[in-house]
């Protein structure tokens, strides 16, 4: 498998008997199916992201990403506890995929992520 965003080897990790994809160079994550939702409850599970965080912020903005598994264009959104954190969608649900650095920011419900959202709603608000 090929990372969608910067076209190299993904490689599988596993985490608690849950397999991921995460590319050797850019280090963003391809999450098949759901396991982005049962990563987030396991303890710890922040250390399959390994990469930069300036790297995945580079990688972002990316436009027509295509999943790593059908090759369909994913739709890129806006988590909705983490506004400020978007990530890419498989329409078809094969799965989904997460810069480097946006999976430790998922796991995270602090009170940081609290501000950012209120901060969010404010601007929205103001436009």
């Amino acid at each position: 498998m090929d990372c969608p965003k910067c076209d190299s080897v993904m490689e599988e990790i596993t985490y608690h008997g849950i397999s991921v994809d995460r590319c050797t160079i850019c280090k963003g994550i391809w999450f098949p199916g759901i396991e982005h939702k049962e990563l987030k409850r396991l303890k710890g599970s922040e250390v399959i992201d390994s990469g930069s965080p300036e790297v995945g912020k580079a990688f972002d903005g990316l436009n027509d990403v295509h999943c790593p598994e059908c090759d369909k264009v994913m739709a890129r959104v806006a988590d909705k506890f983490h506004p400020h954190i978007h990530y890419e969608v498989c329409l078809k649900g094969d799965g989904v995929y997460f810069d480097a650095g946006e999976f430790k920011e998922f796991k995270d419900e602090g009170l940081g992520d609290f501000i950012k959202t209120l901060t969010l709603a404010v601007k929205k608000k103001k436009k």
